[in-house]
């Protein structure tokens, strides 16, 4: 059974995220919204005093014409990205020979758009500070046949874009040598020599380029995009350790026009849920570490401190404790100095919604619940003597507690002479509803009720039901959001150190 009350915050969370932005009424299956992020944001080295949503930075005045030849008459749309957030900026019609123009007077925002028109037909472009230029293609072979005038980033994507497609297949060959070669024969180290070379080739490339045209919004953009280099020598251990410190070298949060394009959205993606182990205590380092990092500079601040705690959404995250996270994003960045993007209304919500969350973390120790047994007896959770205690919350009609409910019967039935106990809360139930379920369940372990909710509130955060608890011998919340085949594994964990 879902707690209804928390959709409220988590609606408040998107709304504050929404961009400043409206989209123009057309809009395409390929430019449908997801959760909104943040609008775009000048340089700044802000205080708190003057963290305020501004205009986006825009190029200069905007006329450019697209040409695909072999191109049918249909309408053409100009697709923006904005973190998760996909948009039609502005539409055009595509002409009998294939053209398309677009004009705005004040300028599109900088950065890179795709270009939608008849047959999911896509063409990527770049709108640098001059927004006038022109580009002609062959349809179906756009990337190949590419020509741009007066716009040195479009043209340095698409050569930059044909040279690395020209290296694909050299790659790949040489891999596929690699693959059926024993490490260190002399066969191996002439494949690996080679492979080398390639990425010495790429690597070169792309360091010229970065030195000849600095300045340019492509090579801001190029330069954000690429992994740290590998250091030799290493262990395993290192590499990953240094490749995660470098992951944000190349990334200038000082430039804002990267928060149109997708690369700083990916890389943190990446950064939050490949390169960070999928544990509690990692992925709450990796999230204060990395809007820590871009704090200084609100638009990419407003990104990441609203991105994190909505994908880490209690109510969808498969993470053991996903509160964690939740708590120190709200707590540390969801201030009124801080989240300048929103309200104190919001604000004061989302602060107490994490407060009822804070108190049952993992690794806390799990508070005390003192209430009333079936015969009017009182029950507390310190006063059990196992070695290990399952707080389960349950509520008599809720769907997976009808599931989980004969488990953990069964579960207490094997092992309630080896160091376990369950101390068993019902919610949002009543007197006779809870004591029918006990008796139907056979649940003879010892049950808490309170119609007010007095004695349990603010102690176990629930969800949903069921919601199960482990506490260890100290009392230390050891697993939480758990299914009952679940239990013996995070004991065992504790039971190792871990």
């Amino acid at each position: 059974m879902k707690f209804y009350h928390a959709f409220l915050f988590i609606i408040l969370l998107i709304v504050s995220c929404g961009s400043s932005e409206t989209p123009p009424a057309a809009t395409t299956p390929k430019a449908t919204p997801t959760s909104n992020t943040t609008s775009a944001i000048p340089k700044a080295n802000p205080t708190a005093s003057d963290q305020t949503v501004k205009d986006p930075v825009l190029g200069g005045p905007a006329d450019f014409t697209l040409k695909i030849n072999g191109a049918r008459p249909s309408k053409a749309y100009l697709i923006g990205t904005h973190g998760e957030q996909r948009f039609t900026l502005d539409s055009t019609m595509v002409s009998s020979a294939g053209a398309m123009r677009f004009q705005n007077s004040e300028g599109y925002p900088q950065g890179l758009y795709a270009i939608l028109f008849g047959g999911n037909n896509v063409v990527q472009v770049m709108l640098p500070e001059d927004q006038k230029f022109s580009m002609e293609a062959t349809l179906m072979q756009e990337k190949q046949t590419m020509k741009v005038e007066g716009s040195l980033d479009n043209q340095l994507y698409y050569e930059n874009s044909r040279f690395e497609d020209g290296l694909k297949p050299k790659f790949s060959a040489v891999a596929a040598k690699l693959k059926g070669l024993q490490e260190g024969t002399p066969a191996y180290n002439a494949a690996k020599a080679e492979q080398d070379q390639l990425v010495a080739l790429r690597r070169s490339t792309l360091q010229n380029l970065f030195k000849k045209h600095p300045n340019t919004l492509y090579v801001a953009f190029k330069k954000a995009g690429q992994n740290p280099i590998a250091k030799p020598g290493l262990s395993d251990a290192e590499r990953i350790w240094l490749y995660r410190k470098e992951f944000w070298n190349d990334v200038d949060f000082s430039d804002p026009r990267l928060i149109r394009t997708p690369v700083v959205f990916n890389k943190l993606k990446r950064y939050m849920t490949e390169l960070t182990p999928q544990n509690p205590d990692s992925v709450t380092q990796s999230a204060i570490y990395i809007t820590d990092l871009v704090e200084p500079y609100p638009d990419y601040f407003k990104l990441v401190a609203n991105w994190i705690p909505l994908h880490y959404d209690p109510l969808k995250s498969t993470l053991m404790d996903p509160h964690m996270v939740y708590v120190n994003m709200i707590e540390r960045y969801f201030t009124p100095e801080k989240a300048f993007w929103s309200d104190k209304v919001t604000l004061s919500g989302l602060q107490q919604r994490s407060g009822e969350m804070s108190a049952s973390l993992l690794g806390k120790i799990g508070p005390d619940v003192i209430s009333t047994d079936p015969n009017g007896q009182t029950k507390s959770i310190y006063e059990m003597k196992s070695e290990y205690v399952i707080v389960y919350m349950y509520n008599p009609t809720c769907e997976h507690c009808l599931e989980q409910t004969p488990k953990m019967v069964q579960f207490y039935n094997q092992n309630k002479g080896k160091g376990f106990d369950v101390f068993a809360i019902a919610l949002d139930t009543n007197d006779k509803e809870w004591k029918d379920y006990i008796a139907k369940n056979n649940m003879t372990w010892t049950n808490v009720y309170d119609p007010t909710n007095k004695s349990i509130y603010g102690k176990y955060y629930v969800d949903n039901t069921p919601e199960l608890y482990v506490l260890n011998k100290d009392r230390k919340i050891i697993g939480k959001n758990l299914k009952v085949n679940q239990i013996m594994t995070v004991v065992g964990w504790d039971k190792e150190g871990k």
